[in-house]
């Protein structure tokens, strides 16, 4: 089954079923505040392409991890690590390799206003408000870390009263889940509120290890744990902490000679993390705007460690070959923003415009420790095996200093421009004990000028011009001298325009939310990765360098719809196109003008949510990519996929049990891949896939008290 084949039936169809329903008794769609920006105000007032999933959406749906969230948002991609997915690609541009590249991504993710970029997979949805994704640049909000655009994830906030919530999940595969949340008013003092939520996550993960004879060498030991306070100090002023803890210990033996779902590894490897964020906002309001602090800081260890042949003495007979490769990462960073943001403008009243100003700073260090250890022997080798083991070390820290602003001005009570601009100064220092050593700076401009027009409060178009930029960077740990000639060595900054017309209205009384965009992108110096095996007979060798394309483009239309058909029926349609093409790379000549990795030229997302009775409740998904190309530095692709979701729930009182089940049909697909030699003694090479999920099924109950 391949939905979109018959992608434009389905559209037809869901709409011409929202006329046709039209005279029942409908609802309205909810208006939804974006909380993503530097004000709140409504989704229908952005001017730019945005999927928002408020804390219904995610609960109709079952949807227990942000990995799961990104099906239903046409255009945006991942690229899974052995465990989670730590980057994302939005309209085919983004970090692809699990851990590769300098600890810039380019799309930005933020919770609770924390920059978690390149560190996605630890985005449970338990507790979580909202959910915003932002598509094209978005230079002027958060600089270097939104090329391609911006992941906004909005935990629940402390009540005034005391409310709480509690859920227990049991699945397939040994899935077992259970949460709790709660928080209100401190009895002492009704103006500090508080929160708590915390939640683990187990499972014994799908593959089976036959050479060990163990179903749980990818499973899933998760806890998140957050704690809010809010204070108000005066009419004046409000601060806001944040203290938040997420724990990842998941094994990471996914990858397999033969392509099943089945490993062969003698030494499974890990994808462990653990993350510690810490957070505090201060606003105080004046006479016409309000002085805002956000202070941030994050630390994160991570153990990621692999078995590098993928198999075991008896894979590889009568050769002896086994290899294993464990990564040590730790990464601080610190982030202190200022803003001053105006009061809202009101043309009525004679105040033309709003606007903010700001200054930002963020520094991050990170330390590695990478240690190898091999055996290669050749029956037809007098010798013997030969044994290896090498460690190298790196350290990195840079600093960003940013200053931006953004105004607003109202030219009538329909007709507005909006104009965004941001200065970013990028300094690093790099060395490793491979004698490496770089100190890189660069010194970008992004921005964004739109022009918003409201035509009879319903509808609103828009059209805007976007820049953003990514900074450049080195490649690491690939054993090049600092006075090197070679290429290879450094990339430059990456820069996107950004062409946009999109509109949103609302339909049949409201009953219908569209939204469509069309856009275009220019990249200039685009950032591509390759990668290289240097020694044929050492898979710990096999290293990504990154390079610069003179071009690329991308382009293609969104369409987002929610419907409330009637009372007890609702529906939605997301769908994507998308196009890309690589050019002018002079080193690659065989791949110029092909799409780029990542990004599949169809994705979609179809789904219903039926109420029958005043208790219960159906809801059905659809989502699916076409196939998409895996690699920069080679030809191989993905197949298309569709899978269907579905979620049957009964409510009664605080009480709300459901029945669910994910990827029903039980499509087979992947997620990631990629191609190198690794089996002895040829090494010829050979594809490896990281497979999604198969079907999974289970039971929730949660109660609200």
């Amino acid at each position: 089954m391949y939905i979109f084949k018959n992608s434009t039936f389905v559209f037809l169809f869901t709409l011409a079923l929202s006329f046709f329903s039209a005279d029942l008794a409908a609802d309205t769609i909810e208006e939804i505040l974006v909380t993503g920006n530097w004000r709140e105000k409504p989704a229908q007032q952005e001017d730019s392409s945005l999927v928002l999933l408020n804390a219904e959406n995610i609960k109709s749906q079952s949807l227990k991890h942000f990995e799961q969230i990104s099906f239903l948002v046409p255009n945006l991609h991942f690229a899974a690590s052995d465990s989670r997915a730590r980057y994302f690609q939005i309209r085919g541009i983004g970090e692809r390799s699990g851990y590769q590249g300098t600890p810039n991504s380019s799309v930005g993710f933020l919770i609770d206003d924390i920059d978690y970029s390149g560190q996605g997979g630890i985005a449970t949805t338990f507790d979580v408000d909202q959910i915003e994704v932002y598509r094209g640049p978005q230079g002027s909000r958060i600089g270097a870390n939104a090329l391609a655009g911006l992941i906004y994830i909005k935990t629940k906030d402390p009540t005034e009263t005391f409310k709480g919530t509690s859920e227990l999940t049991q699945g397939s595969y040994g899935t077992t889940s259970a949460g709790v949340a709660f928080g209100g008013p401190l009895k002492n003092n009704q103006d500090i509120t508080y929160r708590l939520a915390l939640r683990q996550d187990k499972a014994d993960g799908f593959r089976k290890n036959l050479y060990l004879n163990r179903s749980d060498t990818s499973r899933k030991d998760e806890s998140t744990s957050r704690f809010k306070v809010n204070w108000q100090l005066s009419n004046q002023t409000k601060i806001k902490f944040l203290v938040s803890q997420v724990d990842l210990d998941d094994p990471a033996d996914i990858w397999t000679i033969d392509g099943s779902l089945n490993t062969l590894s003698d030494r499974p490897g890990m994808d462990s993390q653990k993350t510690n964020a810490y957070g505090i906002k201060i606003f105080h309001a004046f006479d016409g705007f309000e002085l805002q602090s956000f202070t941030s800081a994050t630390e994160t260890d991570v153990t990621f460690s692999y078995d590098a042949d993928w198999g075991n003495t008896n894979s590889h007979a009568p050769y002896t070959y086994d290899y294993f490769s464990e990564t040590l990462r730790g990464r601080k960073s610190f982030n202190q923003e200022f803003r001053a943001v105006s009061s809202t403008a009101d043309f009525l009243q004679n105040n033309f415009m709003e606007w903010v100003i700001g200054a930002n700073y963020l520094e991050l260090k990170e330390n590695n420790l990478k240690k190898d250890d091999g055996l290669y022997g050749d029956p037809s080798d007098p010798y013997g095996p030969y044994a290896s083991t090498s460690s190298s070390s790196s350290r990195y820290k840079s600093s960003n200093i940013s200053i931006f602003g953004n105004l607003d001005y109202l030219l009538s009570t329909s007709l507005k421009l909006s104009l965004g601009l941001r200065w970013e100064d990028w300094e690093a220092d790099y060395s490793d004990s491979l004698q490496e050593s770089f100190n890189p700076s660069d010194q970008m401009t992004g921005g964004k000028i739109s022009l918003i027009k409201d035509i009879l409060n319903s509808t609103n178009i828009y059209a805007s011009l976007a820049k953003g930029y990514k900074q450049g960077g080195f490649n690491l740990g690939v054993g090049l001298a600092a006075n090197s000639i070679n290429t290879n060595l450094s990339y430059d900054p990456e820069f996107l325009t950004n062409y946009e017309i999109g509109i949103k209205t609302k339909l049949l009384e409201s009953k219908i939310n569209l939204n469509g965009v069309v856009f275009y992108s220019d990249r200039e110096d685009q950032q591509v990765l390759i990668s290289t095996q240097t020694d044929p007979s050492d898979p710990n060798t096999f290293s990504f360098l990154t390079q610069n394309a003179a071009e690329g483009v991308n382009f293609g239309l969104e369409l987002n719809m929610d419907m409330a058909i009637n009372e007890s029926l609702d529906a939605f349609l997301n769908l994507g196109i998308l196009k890309t093409e690589i050019k002018n790379w002079q080193s690659r000549k065989d791949l110029e003008g092909r799409a780029q990795a990542h990004a599949p030229e169809r994705s979609f997302a179809l789904g219903f949510n039926w109420r029958p009775t005043m208790n219960t409740y159906l809801a059905i998904d659809f989502t699916g990519n076409s196939n998409f190309y895996y690699s920069d530095s080679h030809n191989n692709q993905s197949k298309s996929y569709t899978l269907a979701n579905l979620n049957l729930g009964y409510a009664k009182d605080d009480w709300n049990y459901e029945l669910w089940a994910r990827n029903i049909f039980d499509e087979y697909y992947s997620v990631r891949g990629f191609y190198f030699g690794n089996e002895a003694p040829n090494f010829e090479d050979t594809l490896y896939q990281r497979h999604g999920d198969p079907r999974q099924v289970g039971f929730s109950v949660r109660y609200d008290f």
